[in-house]
């Protein structure tokens, strides 16, 4: 079964087969996700490996290279997606780029991949809501992967880094999506989530707990 997780986090923190890169078409270190990868796999390691392919890539692909020094990841998929500020209608482009990622991770034999929200953040460009744009494209890139390949599970982490970001995508999800939120044992929180219920009644569990972190869902 392929499922898809809402996590509130950043993707490069989550443990899983593969974690995604938010890639520029040459594949060089930037800001944001981008650059959160590069330091933690190791700068010179991964633009070594990055140098290795032809680029400028085309929006929408997605190409594959070790982990380095990203412990929590067996490889990095580096997806380039579209800038809406230079294309404002390239949703296409951003399926194309959850999709390809997928491909790339089933060729390699991985079965979880860790996603940011693709194309949310200085490549939204104009869109009125580029988080929830992202994860409905996300979606639709699952539901693609799953028609082509419905024996290949697959375990997708959709990352939201900020809580306006989470908000946001979760206005696609609605009720639908597993939802899980990485707590801080100091946040006052903790307390009411082990083993209660929300004011809305659903039943938040605790996942796990790692150091002075907390992972429920709800």
């Amino acid at each position: 079964m392929t499922e898809v997780k809402v996590i509130h986090g950043s993707c490069a923190d989550q443990t899983a087969d593969v974690v995604v890169n938010a890639a520029n078409r040459y594949l060089a270190a930037g800001g944001g996700i981008c650059g959160v990868i590069f330091n933690k796999a190791g700068y010179s390691e991964l633009a070594a490996a990055c140098d290795k392919h032809n680029t400028p890539l085309n929006d929408g692909d997605a190409v594959i290279t070790p982990a380095f020094g990203l412990k929590n990841a067996r490889a990095i998929i580096h997806a380039v997606g579209p800038n809406f500020a230079a294309t404002p209608d390239a949703f296409d482009a951003l399926v194309d780029a959850y999709y390809n990622s997928l491909v790339v991770l089933k060729e390699n034999g991985y079965h979880s991949i860790s996603f940011p929200l693709i194309s949310s953040g200085i490549f939204g460009g104009n869109l009125e809501n580029p988080a929830r744009e992202s994860a409905k494209r996300c979606c639709e890139a699952v539901r693609q992967f799953v028609a082509t390949y419905p024996e290949y599970d697959v375990n997708v982490l959709l990352c939201a880094f900020s809580a306006n970001e989470y908000e946001k995508a979760m206005g696609y999800f609605g009720d639908s999506a597993v939802k899980e939120l990485y707590l801080s044992l100091s946040d006052p929180m903790t307390d009411l989530v082990k083993g209660k219920t929300g004011e809305d009644g659903k039943q938040i569990k605790v996942v796990k707990e790692n150091g002075n972190n907390m992972v429920v869902r709800v």
